[in-house]
């Protein structure tokens, strides 16, 4: 499955191997992606060592069952790349996002899931999150979005980049039809709700930073999306900062 990597010498240039020692290491020797695997599921993250095991350039050094786990192997092994899913026990993949850039804030984080929501797309990318890939894709692809990310290249499955591209087609129509139309006034709360949604906080650390119940948060998500006549908490932010209601630093 992995290529061959490093130069080819003719078996005859002993000369040629002895002294340069150098060159053989900068094609043979290249370290390989260390990569940690996120997932709840046991089997899951045993087939995908299983096959990234077969990648010479890629190196499964931990697991973990959840997104608390994750923070703490992530501070000490120090991986390139966080392989996560999104829904899991105890902490998920989206909330463990920022965490682990605070603790490895050079690893690379690929959210692996069956979740399709756009807005799990949006609040992984805000959290951090590089790649978005839905556990439909091959094997081979997993491998080469591993590549890609650790190259510093984004990845997200082309069925969410279509739903994105749909959304924001669908945003811009609407914006159009109402632009003569006055922006609707939120409260004082509504705003301060919508800067922190802004921001990436969920429904529940918006609740305890702002000393008000999850549900009470709901309501005001749900009042904003009405006014507004908008349909996500996505184009929720993006409406506001292009009518200026909120401007994002």
């Amino acid at each position: 499955m992995a290529d061959t990597f490093g130069p080819v010498r003719d078996a005859n240039d002993a000369d040629g191997a002895a002294d340069t020692g150098a060159d053989t290491d900068s094609g043979s020797c290249k370290e390989p992606i260390r990569v940690l695997v996120v997932d709840d599921h046991a089997l899951f993250r045993r087939g995908l060592e299983i096959v990234l095991a077969q990648e010479e350039d890629i190196q499964v050094v931990g697991e973990a069952g959840d997104g608390a786990e994750a923070v703490d192997k992530a501070a000490d092994l120090l991986p390139d790349i966080v392989l996560m899913d999104v829904r899991m026990p105890k902490r998920g993949g989206i909330e463990a996002c920022t965490s682990i850039k605070e603790v490895a804030p050079s690893a690379k984080i690929i959210m692996l899931t069956i979740s399709d929501e756009e807005a799990d797309l949006y609040d992984a990318i805000k959290a951090g999150a590089t790649g978005y890939l839905l556990k439909e894709i091959s094997t081979d692809e997993v491998a080469t979005a591993i590549r890609a990310v650790a190259d510093g290249q984004s990845q997200i499955s082309p069925s969410m980049a279509s739903k994105l591209l749909t959304e924001f087609k669908s945003m811009i129509q609407r914006t159009d039809e109402r632009r003569l139309v006055p922006a609707p006034r939120l409260t004082d709360r509504e705003l301060e709700v919508l800067k922190l949604v802004a921001t990436g906080m969920n429904n529940r650390d918006i609740a305890k930073e702002l000393f008000i119940s999850e549900n009470t948060v709901k309501n005001h998500v749900r009042n904003i999306l009405e006014k507004l006549q908008l349909h996500s908490r996505m184009e929720a932010v993006v409406y506001a900062m292009r009518e200026k209601i909120l401007e994002i630093r």
